[in-house]
């Protein structure tokens, strides 16, 4: 277990996310334009999920047309997510529908940063990990391949637990 200001410091550092667009990103960042009349932040296709991240003043006017984009991609999974400046507010941003009751951050003998989201109910857990570990699965590519942090270059895994 690190110490809390190395876990402070860790969680609040900044994080960039990858700005360079495949075709198929580039195509749903202007279909997300079309519907919503508002440009996302990012866009990253990791089959089947969609992520559009949006700032803070486009992401409630994108979240209404939520059902309506989710209708026309109909072989995706759509999520509109919040930009967020550093990591543990990105995280909170990640899993909007759940309640999160503690973050832990330890280091694993290959120094891959383990990053333990605690829910207090296992439906919870449930919603974060999604169908078969798809979600959490895509979660862990995104820090893996898109996600960018400010001084610390080693890899990240992301796992979540209920609280016994």
């Amino acid at each position: 277990m690190l110490n809390t200001y190395k876990v402070k410091s860790f969680l609040t550092q900044k994080v960039n996310i990858k700005t360079k667009y495949s075709k198929d990103e580039r195509d749903l960042y202007l279909f997300f334009n079309k519907i919503t009349h508002v440009y996302p932040d990012k866009v990253i296709l990791m089959p089947p999920y969609v992520f559009f991240f949006a700032k803070n003043e486009n992401y409630y006017k994108g979240k209404r047309k939520l059902h309506t984009i989710r209708k026309q991609l109909v072989n995706k999974k759509v999520m509109i997510v919040k930009t967020e400046a550093t990591l543990i507010r990105l995280l909170f941003s990640l899993f909007p529908d759940t309640y999160i009751h503690d973050v832990i951050v330890d280091i694993k003998e290959d120094g891959t940063r383990l990053i333990t989201i605690l829910f207090y109910f296992y439906e919870d857990r449930g919603i974060a990990i999604g169908r078969k570990g798809t979600y959490i699965k895509a979660i862990n590519r995104i820090f893996d391949e898109c996600i960018y942090l400010e001084t610390n270059s080693t890899p990240i895994e992301i796992k979540c637990q209920a609280i016994n």
